[in-house]
């Protein structure tokens, strides 16, 4: 298949590894910043083919959980008081637990929450029910985030009133930022994600190089591209290097998607938010500005913050921050599963806990 056999290739991939083995000899922690990458290493078992003096660290990669409970608790409330609404939403977002339900349990009780597949849905539901308020849950990282742009700049061309967007966007480079300022993970490098990185452009970590010294490497999601992302990286680490580079030229370049940036910033201001696991992060989120005020759910309704409490028991949020792995979590495999998650680490395609999990060893 053209385009996926030749970034997969067996032959191709013992000789990154061998190379990274031949080159490697320094102690060296890397964290993917990317929810794909954790579960591209995952499958394909780089983790364990690489040399034990490369730590691979999953960080907060996962739009779904990063989410903070409080704003889980947030939505869920708001979905029982306002049964003359629609809920609009990702698939994932569905199965979060909250402190007491989740948006698949409201639903069965009967609250009007929907999966959409792009929010530009969300759109056809309105215009379907002009006496309902449709409030998109927006959830995602700068991938995602110009296409609810997109949306509310649709709606106000066609003059769609019943539409709203609760926007819980995250951004990318502040949560790297504030993860090397905590200081509570050893961190010698990134690799970072390729598709948000398609949308604001390799530039966007030279902060990593110039105020941390520290090397950035964005790459792609298939394995010879995560490899090669890895070789890149730990080449500039033996070599003493601190620099941002491309292993994803194909899809990524220096400025970004000049268009979706556009979008973004007509739509879009940046804001501080809240994660889970890291805590309030400033300037990481994304707020609509007041000229859209109109399609603003948490200026057009009384939203109030939820309760921010993790399940008892749970990691997600050491997990987030690299601190410990999902097998550390005393509910790993056990009462937490895909089947039964507790955490948002377990539910979402993208999240550590399930790449973990799929991809275990079983004795």
């Amino acid at each position: 298949m053209k385009y996926i056999d030749e970034f997969r290739g067996k032959k191709r991939a013992e000789g990154l590894i061998n190379e990274i083995r031949r080159i490697s000899r320094k102690e060296v922690s890397i964290m993917e910043i990317c929810g794909t990458h954790t579960h591209s290493i995952s499958k394909y078992g780089i983790r364990d083919a690489l040399p034990k003096n490369i730590r691979l660290i999953s960080g907060p990669g996962c739009p779904v959980c990063v989410t903070s409970a409080s704003d889980i608790n947030r939505i869920i409330a708001f979905s029982r008081s306002r049964k003359d609404s629609v809920i609009a939403t990702f698939g994932d977002m569905m199965r979060v637990p909250g402190s007491s339900s989740s948006l698949q349990e409201e639903k069965a009780l009967g609250g009007d929450i929907r999966v959409v597949y792009s929010p530009i849905n969300a759109l056809d539901i309105a215009r379907s029910n002009p006496g309902k308020e449709v409030v998109i849950y927006a959830v995602g990282f700068e991938t995602t985030a110009p296409t609810v742009a997109a949306t509310i700049l649709a709606a106000k061309e066609e003059g769609i009133k019943n539409l709203s967007v609760l926007s819980l966007h995250k951004l990318t480079p502040p949560a790297m930022k504030a993860l090397l300022d905590s200081g509570d993970v050893m961190i010698d490098g990134f690799i970072a994600p390729g598709h948000v990185t398609a949308i604001i452009g390799a530039h966007s970590y030279e902060f990593l190089s110039k105020d941390y010294n520290s090397p950035c490497v964005v790459a792609g999601f298939e394995p010879l591209d995560a490899l090669f992302g890895i070789y890149m990286l730990v080449k500039q680490l033996e070599e003493g290097r601190c620099e941002i580079e491309i292993q994803y030229r194909r899809v990524v370049s220096w400025d970004g998607n000049r268009k979706a940036q556009e979008v973004l910033n007509e739509v879009f201001e940046p804001t501080d938010s809240l994660w889970r696991g890291i805590g309030n992060i400033p300037r990481s989120g994304l707020a609509i500005k007041d000229a859209y005020a109109s399609y603003d759910a948490a200026k057009k309704f009384i939203i109030p913050a939820g309760e921010d409490a993790e399940p008892a028991g749970c990691r997600c949020g050491l997990v987030l921050k690299g601190l410990v792995t999902p097998d550390e979590c005393p509910l790993f495999g056990d009462a937490c599963t895909p089947e039964t998650p507790v955490g948002p680490c377990m539910v979402s395609s993208e999240g550590t806990c399930a790449a973990f999990y799929k991809y275990r060893k079983v004795a």
